[in-house]
């Protein structure tokens, strides 16, 4: 059997379409083909995809409640941004209500995160993450020629 790969998360929530919503306005990824449109019979579960390769998001309908962050919460997303500042301001504007400071408000001036949830009330942080460059031209075609040459 080869190596298994994660495929999907799923997040259950009250109204699939709506979560389903905010995280493609926050993240920027599209609709699986098939669920660009509202279901007339409830949209009880879609998904949303990324640009390039990675998990799909997934959205189920679901009356359970969102256990509370910090007491009860049992995993979250770490969204990666390149900008704190500008990354909060998208957040909130998609939704998104935060649940700490800025890191300097926090008395951590130095961590690379804010804690946000999504309309529903999952915890979700922003994670400062630099965008890292590809090499330049000349170490690809070496590395290249030498994994070649092995």
């Amino acid at each position: 059997m080869s190596p298994l790969a994660l495929f999907e998360v799923s997040l259950d929530c009250p109204v699939p379409r709506d979560l389903a919503e905010f995280y493609r306005r926050l993240l920027g990824w599209e609709y699986v083909p098939g669920h660009e449109t509202s279901d007339p019979d409830g949209d009880e579960w879609l998904a949303i995809v990324p640009p390039g390769p990675g998990p799909r998001l997934a959205f189920q309908r679901s009356d359970a409640a969102v256990a509370p962050w910090r007491t009860g919460a049992r995993v979250h997303f770490d969204v990666a941004v390149p900008d704190l500042d500008a990354g909060h301001a998208l957040a909130v504007a998609a939704g998104a209500r935060p649940l700490s400071g800025t890191p300097a408000e926090e008395g951590h001036a130095d961590d690379p995160f804010r804690v946000y949830a999504d309309p529903v009330g999952h915890p979700f942080c922003l994670t400062l993450v630099a965008t890292p460059a590809p090499p330049p031209p000349a170490a690809t075609a070496t590395a290249t020629a030498e994994g070649a040459a092995r």
